[in-house]
C-alpha cells in the first residue's frame, strides 16, 4: 500500500479542504519522501470544526441513543480497523516510522480500546443519596460536551483511539487534531467510524500546525474540555489557554522515567528489559525508560551486557519484519536527538554505544539515530534530567535502596518507573516509594486499556484508560426530588 494524494480533513460528516486552501506535505522518515499532502486548518477551520460538533450535542442524537447502542457503534468502530488493520499498520508506518510489528500491535490495542469502551458504555450508573429531609437525592453522569483532543506523533491511531473510544462511549462530541507529522491514520479512522454509524459532526478530525489549529482549539470557547497528549512546554501553554475559559483539562505529558535494577534481579532478564524499556518505538516513548538506575555490584557486568546485546537491534527499513528500530519521525526531531547526544558527550558522560546518525546504505535517506547508551550519568546532568525523546539511555549506578528511590524520584516528571528484583517485598517497598503514575515490576512497557493511564508531578493530570479514562468526559450532576406534597411556607 501507498499513501499518496490528497487528504482532505473530515468536518461535519464531509471530506472538506481548508478554507483557506493551504496544504502541507507529510513526509516518509525512512526515505524523506512526499507521502501525501494534507489540508492544513487554521482558525476558521477548527472554529467550523468546532461548530459541527456542537450542534451535533447540542441537538444531534449521539448523547440521546441508549448506552447500549452506543456501545453497539463501538463495536463496529472495532470490527472496522481490525478489517483495515494492514492497511492502518502499513500507514502508521511510512507516515512514522516505527517497525511493522509494533504498528501491528498499536492496531490490535486500538481496535480493543474500542471494544472496551464500547462495553465500558453501558456501565455508567449514578447513585441515590439518604438525605436529611422527606426528599430524594440522585447522582447522575452526563457527558461533558464537546471535547477537543490534540495527540501526538509517536502512536498515531493509538492515541486517537485513546481520546475518542471513551468521549464517545460518555456522549461527548469530538474536534480531534492529529499531530501534523502523523495525520494519516486519524483521517482513515475517521472513515471507519462513519461507516460504523457515528452520526455526521460528532468526530471532526482537523489537521494543522499545533501553534495555529491546536491553539484554536484550546481558545474557543464553545469547546468544553481539552485532551491533551504531548509535551511539558505545549502542555503549559494548553493549560493557560484552557484556564481563560476555564476549561476541562487532562494533560498526559512527558517523562524522564526510572528503570531500577537490583543485583538479585533476573540479570538476563532486566538487560532486556533495560534496552526494551528504552529502545521500544525508537525510544519516542514517554513512558521509556531513559534512565537506568544500576545497583553498583553488577554495574560493570550490566554495561558490558548492554553493549553486547546493543549491536542485536537491527536499524533498517521499518516495513522489514526484522527490523527492530526504525527511523525518527523527522528530520528536525532527529537534530534534537542528535543535540543532546552531544550535550553528553560535553557534560562528560561516557559514551559506550551509538551516539551518531546512522548513515550505512539506504539508512542515509532516513532520519535514523544509532541506539546510544551513556554511562556513569551524573543524576542531576541534562541528559540525567530532561526528557529527550529518542533512542538515548542514560545508565547510573547506585548503592543503596534508598539512594535508589531518592534518584528516581529526583526529577520534574512522574509518569512511569520499574523495579527488577526477586525480593517481592522489596519490590513492592520500593513502588510505593516511587512517585509516578505508571510503575512495573519485572517488566517494562506493557499497557492495558483496563488500567488507568498518565502521571504525577509535571507529567501531566488527569487520567486515561480504564474507568477512570471515561470518568474524564462525564460530568456529575446532583437531581432533588422533594417527597413532601405541603408548600414550604416560608412567607
Amino acid at each position: 500500500m501507498v499513501v499518496t494524494g490528497m487528504k482532505q480533513m473530515w468536518i461535519g460528516g464531509a471530506w472538506v479542504n481548508a478554507i483557506g486552501g493551504r496544504t502541507r506535505q507529510v513526509i516518509n522518515p525512512a526515505t524523506g519522501a512526499v507521502l501525501a499532502n494534507v489540508a492544513e486548518a487554521d482558525a476558521d477551520d477548527v472554529a467550523a470544526a468546532v461548530e459541527a460538533a456542537r450542534l451535533a450535542f447540542d441537538g444531534g442524537e449521539w448523547r440521546r441513543l441508549t448506552h447500549r447502542d452506543r456501545g453497539q457503534v463501538l463495536f463496529r468502530v472495532a470490527e472496522g480497523v481490525r478489517a483495515r488493520a494492514a492497511e492502518l499498520a502499513d500507514t502508521d508506518v511510512r507516515n512514522m516510522g516505527k517497525p511493522i510489528v509494533e504498528a501491528e500491535f498499536d492496531v490490535a490495542d486500538a481496535a480493543h480500546c474500542f471494544e472496551y469502551y464500547g462495553g465500558l458504555a453501558t456501565k455508567i450508573h449514578g447513585e441515590t443519596l439518604n438525605v436529611p429531609d422527606n426528599a430524594m437525592s440522585i447522582v447522575v453522569r452526563e457527558p461533558v460536551g464537546v471535547v477537543g483532543q490534540i495527540i501526538p506523533w509517536n502512536y498515531p491511531l493509538l492515541m486517537a483511539a485513546w481520546k475518542l473510544a471513551p468521549a464517545l462511549a460518555a456522549g461527548c462530541t469530538c474536534v480531534l487534531k492529529p499531530a501534523e507529522q502523523t495525520p494519516l491514520s486519524a483521517l482513515m479512522l475517521a472513515g471507519i467510524l462513519r461507516d460504523a454509524g457515528v452520526p455526521a459532526g460528532v468526530v471532526n478530525v482537523v489537521t494543522g500546525d499545533g501553534p495555529v489549529a491546536g491553539a484554536a482549539l484550546v481558545d474557543h470557547p464553545r469547546v468544553d474540555k481539552i485532551a491533551f497528549t504531548g509535551g511539558v512546554d505545549t502542555g503549559r501553554l494548553v493549560m493557560a489557554g484552557a484556564a481563560r475559559t476555564i476549561k476541562r483539562t487532562t494533560l498526559e505529558l512527558g517523562g524522564k522515567n526510572p528503570n531500577i535494577v537490583f543485583a538479585d534481579s533476573d540479570f538476563e532478564a532486566a538487560v532486556d528489559g533495560a534496552l526494551f524499556g528504552a529502545f521500544a518505538n525508537q525510544g519516542e516513548v514517554c513512558s521509556a525508560g531513559s534512565r537506568l538506575l544500576v545497583e553498583r555490584s553488577i554495574y560493570p557486568r550490566m554495561l558490558d551486557a548492554l553493549v553486547a546485546k546493543v549491536t542485536r537491534i537491527r536499524l533498517g527499513d521499518p516495513l522489514d519484519r526484522d527490523t527492530k528500530m526504525g527511523p525518527l519521525v523527522t528530520e528536525e526531531h532527529m537534530r534534537k536527538v542528535l543535540d543532546y547526544i552531544d550535550i553528553g558527550r560535553r557534560e562528560g558522560h561516557r559514551l559506550i554505544a551509538g551516539g551518531r546518525r546512522a548513515t550505512a546504505g539506504a539508512l542515509g535517506d532516513g532520519f535514523f539515530v544509532e541506539p546510544t547508551i551513556f554511562a556513569d550519568v551524573a543524576p542531576q546532568s541534562r541528559i540525567g534530567q530532561e526528557e529527550i525523546f529518542g533512542p538515548v539511555l542514560a545508565v547510573i549506578p547506585f548503592d543503596a535502596e534508598d539512594e535508589a528511590v531518592r534518584i528516581a524520584n529526583d526529577t520534574p516528571f512522574g509518569l512511569a518507573g520499574a523495579v527488577w528484583t526477586r525480593d517481592i517485598f522489596r519490590g513492592i517497598r520500593v513502588l510505593q516509594q516511587i512517585r509516578a503514575g505508571i510503575l512495573w515490576l519485572n517488566t517494562y512497557h506493557p499497557t492495558y486499556n483496563e488500567a488507568p493511564w498518565g502521571g504525577y508531578k509535571q507529567s501531566g493530570f488527569g487520567r486515561e484508560l480504564g474507568p477512570y479514562g471515561l470518568d474524564a468526559y462525564l460530568e456529575t450532576k446532583q437531581i432533588n426530588i422533594n417527597l413532601t406534597e405541603a408548600p414550604l411556607a416560608w412567607y
